[in-house]
């Protein structure tokens, strides 16, 4: 006998778990296929709220320390348990449908043999208003419960999702299905056709039961039985006589390869629903898509229910038609598939830049004045994709940089501050995905990055950030107007979401600071917290612009004009070398990295003044020296716009670690060394 499915029921405060469950108790429960778990908390029986076993504290313990509960967790100040006889219930073939805790679902997961979580969604609005309804909370606690931060759902444990925003005996009747749809069985049979190295399923075209139609296109989906699964794509079939109602059949090579007899028992993990096949359609014709929609339809595309291709139309889609509110509703969802973290500060701040500037390594100077100040900065950073070097790679010029939740809660509790890689912290799995496909295709959206940023920053744990958006000839914005509009949308969404956001509109024509490579621009970092002589002058401005607009977001600052005072005294009294110092030891310090020994210099070619600076064309030449794997490697300016120079002076200078790297910069450098000098008038 097939064993029963332990149906596990989740959501936030207002979803309405109880009243489904309730509902489903009402249409199912003389059906003699389910049972419905009660749980033993410890609250007196007939508090008001669901029907459960209750118990004293003392009571629990006893029972728990007794083996007599399957999972325990606590919440709200109370203790819950499901029984362990739910087990035996399991083995009887009979479904479970238990209310339960997000937290507890990897656990429960090892212990039940097939797991299903049943995620009961409904709008904010929503959930607030219910909340509101209930008498218990303010206004303003109601807010906080419902836009707080939670776990996100296991993507390789199967979840049905359930919309409860409307009428209930609606959302009774989206939960009844959604567990049926589940629970039902097919029979095994072995079909006689062979059709090589491709595994297929067959399902009947009409049928009583599951038909082809709800699973035809060019996802897998999973085939569950006896313990095992196997992937497979699904054909329909229209022949009785080799395939009947109630029954799943499998080609000659997937039959074999599965080896489980015929007549066994099997589900299907489903691929997209209708409805979420739906939404994709909608958003794929260029239409706008509510929140839900949006997690129902990255969660499907996350757990690979999606083909590439069907994944690409809805990127290109959402990549030239994403509405305000659509940034809100993505933003939202995306911080369901990654951990978040807390800080008991009511102030965190945050920075992000949209980058494009070769060299412009700010933030290494702006973390370490806010935290010599004394507020909360956990800055998480990423790699460099295209360009000489990100933040995390300067960094890790001289710190470890990947760092853990745990690592980050410490640093900040020991320097104030870190300038850790976000790939081990808030990198979002929606990235994973998207990224495979966005990359080779060249996609790239304004709209889409703000709503991946600013979900960033809610599971950092920031209440302010500060936005950074370059705009000149060779960066993603060409105008100061089309940065200012990315700006205000930043804001927009950031204070739809919660968050303090100030976005900047800054000049990116031409580099910031000598140094374009780790080592080189963490040489930079130094002269400028140091007060060195040598310290570009436009680095150090840009820094003390950005740390003080932070710093005026403490009460006891107050205006952006004592914000940038603070600063250039932090700056000056040697404080923020020191904090930079102190944060290197909480990450972890390294032997630094010096530029690399092997240079060769690139020379005017003759008398004139330098007209232009091609930024990216010189960090073109970094990357071929070397940078950013080789950390020593890059380019080290001599010259800025408007510089006056001699033939045979030197522009800038190639550092590599390797011969055959540095020869290859420089050649790249003698076809076009990125520097334009003009004869002199």
């Amino acid at each position: 006998m097939a064993q029963g499915i332990f149906f596990f029921v989740v959501g936030p405060s207002g979803a309405g778990k109880d009243s489904l469950i309730e509902g489903a108790r009402a249409h199912l429960g003389d059906t003699g296929r389910y049972v419905f778990a009660r749980r033993t908390i410890t609250r007196p029986t007939g508090a008001p709220g669901e029907d459960h076993n209750g118990v004293t504290e003392a009571q629990f313990n006893a029972s728990a320390a007794a083996g007599e509960f399957l999972v325990t967790w606590q919440a709200h100040g109370l203790s819950y348990g499901l029984p362990a006889d739910l087990l035996q219930v399991l083995a009887d073939g009979c479904n479970v449908i238990a209310n339960g805790s997000r937290k507890m679902i990897r656990a429960l997961s090892a212990l039940v043999p097939r797991l299903v979580v049943v995620e009961v969604t409904a709008s904010v609005e929503v959930l607030a208003a219910r909340i509101l309804a209930r008498g218990r909370e303010s206004a303003e606690q109601a807010r906080a419960r419902v836009l707080r931060q939670v776990d996100p759902l296991p993507v390789d444990i199967e979840t049905l999702r359930v919309s409860n925003d409307g009428e209930l005996a609606l959302g009774i009747g989206n939960f009844i299905r959604a567990l049926e749809t589940a629970a039902q069985r097919l029979r095994l049979r072995r079909v006689p056709i062979s059709v090589g190295t491709e595994r297929i399923a067959y399902l009947p075209v009409q049928g009583s039961v599951l038909v082809a139609g709800d699973y035809l296109g060019s996802a897998k989906v999973d085939l569950l039985a006896e313990g095992q699964s196997l992937s497979v794509q699904v054909h329909g079939l229209d022949v009785s006589a080799l395939l009947g109602a109630g029954e799943l059949g499998l080609s000659e090579e997937a039959f074999a390869a599965w080896g489980l007899p015929e007549g066994t028992e099997v589900a299907l993990r489903r691929t997209p629903s209708p409805a979420s096949r739906q939404a994709l359609v909608h958003k794929v014709q260029g239409n706008e898509l509510d929140e839900a929609q949006y997690e129902m339809l990255l969660r499907d595309i996350i757990e690979g229910r999606y083909s590439e291709g069907e994944i690409s139309a809805f990127l290109v889609s959402a990549t030239r038609s994403l509405s305000d509110a659509e940034v809100v509703a993505l933003a939202r969802v995306r911080t369901r598939f990654t951990p978040a973290m807390r800080w008991q500060q009511p102030i965190v701040v945050d920075k992000h830049s949209m980058g494009g500037v070769p060299g412009s390594r700010i933030t290494l100077i702006v973390v370490p004045i806010i935290a010599a100040h004394g507020l909360a900065m956990p800055k998480t950073s990423s790699r460099a994709i295209t360009s000489a070097a990100g933040t995390a790679d300067a960094m890790e010029a001289v710190a470890r940089v990947d760092l853990t939740a745990a690592d980050v809660q410490r640093c900040v509790a020991e320097a104030g501050a870190c300038i850790a890689w976000n790939g081990r912290l808030n990198h979002s799995v929606v990235d994973d995905v998207m990224n495979t496909i966005t990359r080779p295709l060249g996609i790239d959206s304004n709209r889409w990055s703000v709503a991946s940023i600013l979900s960033k920053k809610l599971t950092a744990g920031s209440t302010h950030v500060i936005v950074d958006i370059p705009y000149g000839p060779r960066t993603k914005l060409k105008t100061h107007a089309q940065a200012r509009e990315l700006g205000d949308l930043f804001e927009q969404v950031g204070g739809s979401l919660g968050l303090t956001v100030v976005a900047f509109a800054t000049d990116g024509s031409r580099p910031i600071g000598r140094g374009i490579g780790p080592a080189l621009e963490v040489r930079d970092v130094r002269w400028v917290l140091g007060g060195a002589s040598e310290a570009p002058a436009d680095l150090r401005e840009k820094a003390i612009f950005f740390a003080g607009q932070i710093l005026a977001w403490d009460p006891a600052i107050g205006s952006v004009e004592a914000g940038r005072a603070r600063a250039e005294q932090l700056l000056d009294s040697g404080a923020a070398l020191t904090a930079f110092e102190r944060i290197i030891d909480a990450q972890g310090r390294r032997t630094p990295v010096l530029p690399g020994a092997l240079t060769c210099p690139v020379m005017a070619p003759a008398d004139g003044v330098v007209s232009q600076l091609d930024g990216w064309r010189i960090a073109e030449i970094a990357r071929r020296a070397g940078a950013p794997l080789d950390k020593s490697a890059g380019i080290d300016l001599q010259v800025s716009e408007g510089a006056t120079v001699l033939a045979g002076q030197v522009l800038y200078r190639i550092h590599a670690s390797s011969a055959t790297d540095l020869e290859s910069a420089v050649i790249l450098a003698q076809i076009n060394s990125g520097v334009t000098v003009t004869p002199a008038q």
